[in-house]
């Protein structure tokens, strides 16, 4: 809703458009104000944001947070990323969501066991069904109940040795392709924003010194490329190396990865579940639509593993390299998944692209004690009016965002 003429129009900065800048860019816009989208990308929504698995998280995959901390975290951004995203789009999601539950296979090297990944799940079940929200999510949830496959059932999935047990949860996914390109037509067709593209920040600095309630200097390789009345920063990679500019202390335990994975379109429709293993550095497959796959393999994908505050550069791309990853990515999964194998055969493209996972934590996931295994501290700090959003999950981009509009005026 646009602001009432008695009130200032705020000029504001936000920096980074991916989910999570394109989303706060849209909401400051539409309650008339004067955005600049600034981003070292040639487009909006080309890197993580794009290239995910797009599940729509209600705390299912956080076993090995038996504290449900991170359940309860992320729960409320995903049950209203529907809504939230339909009203930013301006069209529904339906189109671009799995069709079907997701099915959470316990891996024999799971650092959580079977029973315990049950009793876990039940809990959450009952998080998601007392939620206000219920109804609101990609389906409704008001009566959501996560059901322990039999060995028949478990078995026209899977017959490896690998996995102990299976679950089928009210999880879904979205095409995160197809949600970026309705960002990309919602951000073309708001005036309000001006899309500063090809723009890489180095510092963000108070125009006058000390004081962090006052307007803010954004400044580039090339200069200053303006001074506002906010500055959010919403970058997804190299977010913290600018909040330490403005005046934030670093976190103390961070973690940086760059992941690749398989995004297959089939010539034909392919039955396949949705299927993620679990709780560790396994794998998982999302079916879109029948046609329209995401498959992982985490310990091929994963290309870079820092624990600095800045990451360090993405790979260079490299074919050979790229290909060698791709027949892993597909022959690891195929040894768990007969059904990657029609995927694999019937592919009438099949892309290898990645982005960053960037986690307040460190350690690795085949570590039950790593801190990876949680997402309970992510969210908004400011410092007078600047604001520095830490995403956590593709998920809770919308509704934090959301947020950050309301408390700007």
């Amino acid at each position: 809703m646009p602001l009432s003429a008695s009130r200032p129009v705020k000029r504001i900065a936000v920096l980074g458009a991916g989910i999570m800048g394109s989303a706060t860019a849209l909401f400051l816009a539409r309650r008339g104000h004067a955005v600049s989208l600034i981003d070292a990308a040639a487009r909006p929504m080309s890197a993580a944001s794009r290239w995910n698995e797009g599940k729509i998280h209600l705390g299912y995959l956080y076993s090995a947070d038996p504290s449900l901390r991170t359940a309860r975290h992320v729960l409320t951004g995903s049950l209203q990323f529907a809504p939230l995203t339909e009203e930013l789009i301006g069209c529904p999601v339906a189109p671009a969501t799995t069709a079907t539950d997701d099915v959470y296979l316990c891996h024999r090297a799971s650092v959580v066991a079977a029973d315990a990944m049950a009793h876990y799940y039940r809990q959450v079940d009952d998080l998601v069904r007392s939620h206000a929200d219920a109804a609101r999510y990609l389906v409704d949830v008001r009566g959501a109940r996560s059901e322990r496959l039999d060995e028949r059932a478990l078995r026209a999935i899977t017959d490896s040795p690998d996995i102990a047990a299976g679950f089928q949860v009210p999880e879904r996914s979205v095409s995160t392709g197809w949600i970026a390109d309705r960002f990309v037509e919602a951000l073309a067709a708001e005036p309000a924003i001006e899309l500063q593209m090809g723009t890489g920040v180095t510092a963000v600095r108070p125009q006058q010194a000390d004081d962090p309630a006052g307007r803010w200097r954004v400044e580039t390789a090339d200069g200053v490329a303006g001074v506002y009345d906010h500055v959010v920063n919403a970058l997804w990679q190299g977010r913290l190396p600018i909040d330490v500019t403005a005046g934030l202390a670093a976190p103390q335990t961070w973690s940086n990865r760059y992941r690749l994975s398989l995004f297959v379109r089939t010539n034909r429709t392919v039955d396949a579940p949705s299927v993620l293993i679990a709780t560790g550095p396994f794998g998982d497959i999302k079916n879109y639509n029948g046609r329209d796959f995401y498959l992982s393999w985490y310990p091929r994908g994963l290309m870079v593993d820092s624990s600095g505050i800045a990451p360090p550069p993405a790979p260079a791309q490299d074919t050979a390299r790229e290909a060698a990853i791709s027949r892993e990515i597909l022959e690891r999964l195929t040894a768990i998944l007969p059904c990657v194998e029609r995927i694999a055969s019937d592919a009438e493209s099949m892309v290898l692209r990645g982005g960053w996972v960037s986690a307040a934590g460190r350690g690795v996931l085949s570590d039950p004690r790593s801190t990876l295994h949680r997402r309970d501290e992510f969210g908004i700090v400011r410092l007078g009016s600047y604001v520095s959003v830490d995403t956590g999950k593709y998920a809770s981009a919308p509704l934090l965002a959301h947020r950050i509009a309301q408390s700007l005026g």
